[in-house]
């Protein structure tokens, strides 16, 4: 409230414009040139000299601003926004009255002044802020600038990502909001573009974190946006992180001095030999600030012209001076404030005004400075002057490379156009002779079946079904011999056509990408389900339906016909062969099989190129609930296989006329069943093993079918040419040597009673066993009573010896003594 009050206040004390000696009035301009700090931009160094050099050229125009004289009051704002607020103040309260501010160069300082200086109806031509934050009309209602906005430069980014073919990328960003506003643009461009933005790192003041996370996200095209000064930071750290090289591309603001790596800076600790290492290649962008076509402009110079006489006034080399290469902005922003001043001029005498009375609260004349700076088009030094509604320059962008330290211009982006003009006389050129890879190059590699392996299948299962042709061959030559019409050759054929069915099967597992197209893989993967499953439906099936026939005829009574039909094996199979449709119709028609392929982890390749890995592929068929589908499957032939084991076993002692290789059929359905049982698991458990799953399954296939065939038809064809040809079934000889069922009976009933016999025999040899022992036992018994008498009876004699012998001792000792008396 205390500067509103005050702004009518100092309106009225302070005039607008000093009269000079030479008669002209003055028409003092505010000015905000960063010249001097560290973390920002030091461009007024080459902007304020430009200025100047403006100025002069216009108050030497004599039919631009007659009677009038533009004078400047600026100060060093060194790119501090509160710096920059504390100077602005500073300029308007003190002597003599500013009718417009020139500046800010640096975007933070600009936000700030641009956005106040509506309280004091004054317009903002600003020669270096580039934030896209700026070009909000609403929050920043009296500003103008000649320097076009940081998010034109986005649009060319875009088109350089696409002529790289880049499609991920990664920025990394000052916390400055025009970093930020700049940064926001740029994503919701390569979102239109289908650009993904792999990560985004920002920082305030060290960048070191940063740097590091993008090198953990291996990181290869990287955008960078921050201030000169951090730049330095940044490169030193990518530096020694190794974030460099052929496999890493920068691109970053273009508006830096050509030797800003160069500068001494103490707060690093790399030398300008390692950030250039670290900077060779990398691209820059910044929007057009010269004439191209180095035509006449406004001020009657060329922009060769221009930096001819710019360059005396520097105070350093032009290399060596930041803002060097934006100074034709802020020489055309003092002819665009002339040309506007000279428009409201004449605007204003409409209405009885004079624009040296404008005052801070002169709302009127402010909207006619307005509309004026608004019409402004010229031809200046940094090329075509215009503004759009939002106050912004509209520009070309150039684009740049770093080689061997120095910025070689490789095109201009067109902004009306939207391309890149890449029509210069250099050419981009890349650390390892190629442009970087967004990411590591994966290219994916089919995994196929060894072509030794698979024609080696191919070649056995060829022989497989040739085999089977010629079992069909005999079988059709010799179907009215009693042998082979016994063993039923229609079922037989059945048996064959499913063998031949699984040994196509074989053909089919091994096919591959290399041979179908990938629109009609899934054709191939239905027909290996469909061939392989009733394949082996007719072949298992044909043999299952003999073991039952022969097991139903050994169970039924002896007044029951015992005669084998034939239609009631074709039920049987027919029966098995349409639960098999039943379920591959609703598998194919609910979740029909698809093409997937199976990644594998990238393996590293094997030439010396660098980032390239090869990912393996394996082709599978799957559906989308093919787990139900394969349980269904494996359920019901788990049951088919296990009762026709059983039959097998049950019956693996019949021996009938009317199916007299029933033995050998039981042979191959427990060849059948082990292999499966065996394969199945075998094959889950090496399913990722394209090579050794093929040969498995092949072979097993194989196995199977060759031992079928060998046991079923081999013996018939001993058989039948081991007597005459000719000869045929009806003949008393074939059939006397065939058992009768009557005989069969017999048979069965004389091993039963073998096997009772030998049970009784077993019996009696037990009892027998018993009683031996039993007697053992009792002779040992006896022994040992025997033995015992006759201890005591020797005891007894022996005692009785000694009695003996006592009392004759007895007896001589007494005959003794009289004869000694005597003497």
């Amino acid at each position: 409230m205390v500067r509103l009050l005050l702004v009518p206040l100092l309106s009225h004390i302070f005039f607008v414009a000093l009269p000079c000696a030479n008669g002209l009035t003055d028409l003092v301009l505010a000015g905000i040139f960063p010249i001097t700090g560290e973390g920002g931009w030091a461009g007024g160094a080459g902007c304020y000299p430009a200025a100047q050099m403006a100025l002069e050229h216009v108050n030497t125009q004599s039919d631009l601003l007659p009677g009038y004289r533009l004078d400047l009051k600026w100060n060093d704002s060194e790119c501090e926004p509160g710096k920059g607020i504390t100077i602005l103040y500073d300029l308007l309260y003190n002597p003599p009255q500013k009718i417009m501010l020139l500046g800010p160069g640096c975007s933070t300082v600009t936000t700030t002044i641009a956005e106040a200086a509506k309280m004091w109806n004054l317009i903002v031509m600003s020669y270096g802020s580039s934030s896209p934050a700026l070009s909000d009309r609403k929050r920043f209602t009296t500003f103008f600038r000649t320097h076009p906005s940081a998010n034109l430069n986005n649009p060319a980014y875009v088109q350089l990502f696409k002529h790289y073919g880049w499609k991920k990328i990664n920025i990394i960003q000052e916390a400055e909001e025009v970093f930020v506003s700049s940064v926001e643009n740029l994503e919701s461009l390569c979102k239109q573009a289908g650009i993904d933005i792999v990560t985004r790192q920002s920082f305030l003041k060290d960048p070191a974190e940063a740097v590091r996370n993008l090198n953990r996200s291996d990181a290869r095209i990287i955008v960078g946006l921050f201030y000169e000064t951090p730049a330095r930071k940044v490169f030193c750290e990518a530096y020694k992180n190794n974030l460099y090289g052929k496999r890493v591309v920068w691109l970053i603001i273009g508006w830096y001095a050509d030797n800003w790596f160069q500068v001494d800076d103490k707060s690093i600790n790399c030398t300008a030999e390692h950030l250039q290492t670290a900077l060779e290649g990398h691209l820059t962008a910044e929007s057009l600030i010269k004439n191209l076509n180095n035509v006449t402009t406004l001020s009657g110079m060329t922009t060769n012209d221009f930096f001819d006489q710019l360059r005396p006034r520097l105070d350093k080399s032009p290399e060596h001076t930041p803002g060097y290469v934006e100074s034709p902005l802020a020489y055309d922003a003092v002819w665009a404030i002339a040309l506007a001043f000279n428009k409201s001029i004449q605007e204003l005498a409409k209405f009885g005004k004079r624009l040296e009375d404008f005052t801070y609260s002169d709302e009127f004349t402010a909207r006619v400075i307005y509309e004026s700076m608004q019409n402004v088009t010229f031809e200046g030094v940094s090329g075509r002057v215009s503004f759009t509604s939002e106050g912004d320059r509209i520009a070309p962008t150039q684009l740049e490379q770093m080689q061997d330290g120095i910025y070689k211009v490789l095109g201009y982006y067109d902004p009306f156009k939207d391309q890149i003009d890449w029509s210069t006389k250099y050419r981009d050129r890349w650390i390892g002779g190629k442009p970087p890879r967004h990411e590591t190059l994966i290219i994916p590699t089919l995994r196929t079946v060894d072509r030794f392996l698979f024609w080696s299948m191919v070649s056995l299962a060829a022989f497989g079904i040739a085999c089977a042709i010629a079992c069909f061959v005999f079988n059709m030559m010799h179907r009215l011999r009693r042998h082979v019409q016994m063993s039923h050759p229609n079922i037989n054929n059945l048996i064959l056509l499913g063998i031949s069915l699984c040994l196509v099967a074989v053909v089919l597992l091994g096919l591959d990408g290399s041979f179908i197209p990938q629109s009609s893989f899934h054709m191939l993967c239905q027909a290996r389900a469909w061939v392989l499953i009733v394949g082996f439906t007719l072949s298992y099936g044909s043999m299952f339906a003999k073991i039952w026939n022969v097991h139903s005829l050994s169970t039924r009574a002896k007044k029951e016909s015992k005669k084998v039909e034939s239609w009631q094996l074709y039920v049987v199979v027919a029966g098995l062969l349409a639960i098999d449709v039943l379920i591959l119709a609703l598998w194919t028609g609910i979740n029909p099989m698809r093409l997937e392929a199976h990644r594998f982890p990238p393996e590293a390749a094997k030439d010396i190129e660098d980032d390239i890995e090869y990912e393996p592929l394996l082709e599978q068929c799957v559906s989308t609930n093919d787990t139900i589908w394969m349980g269904i499957i494996f359920a019901y032939k788990g049951l088919f296989l296990i009762f026709g084991l059983f039959l097998a076993y049950e019956t693996r002692n019949v021996k009938i006329r009317e199916l007299n290789d029933s033995r050998f059929v039981g042979m191959s359905i427990y060849n059948v069943v082990v292999l499966c049982i065996i394969t199945a698991p075998v094959t889950m458990i090496i399913n990722k093993q394209h090579n050794a799953k093929f040969v498995f399954v092949a072979l097993s296939i194989m196995f199977c079918c060759f031992l079928s065939m060998g046991l079923i038809f081999v013996p018939k064809v001993i058989e039948i040419y081991r007597r005459k040809t000719g000869e045929h079934h009806d003949s008393k000889k074939l059939e006397d040597s065939l058992p009768s069922r009557e005989e069969e009976e017999k048979h069965q009933k004389l091993l039963a009673e073998n096997e009772q016999l030998k049970k009784q025999i077993q019996e009696k040899e037990e009892k027998v066993k018993l009683l031996n022992e039993r007697l053992r036992q009792r002779a040992t018994e006896r022994a040992r009573l025997t033995k015992e008498q006759v201890s005591k009876e020797s005891g007894s004699a022996s005692r009785q010896s000694l009695v003996s012998a006592q009392i004759t001792q007895d007896r001589h000792s007494d005959s003794a003594l009289p004869s000694s008396t005597g003497a």
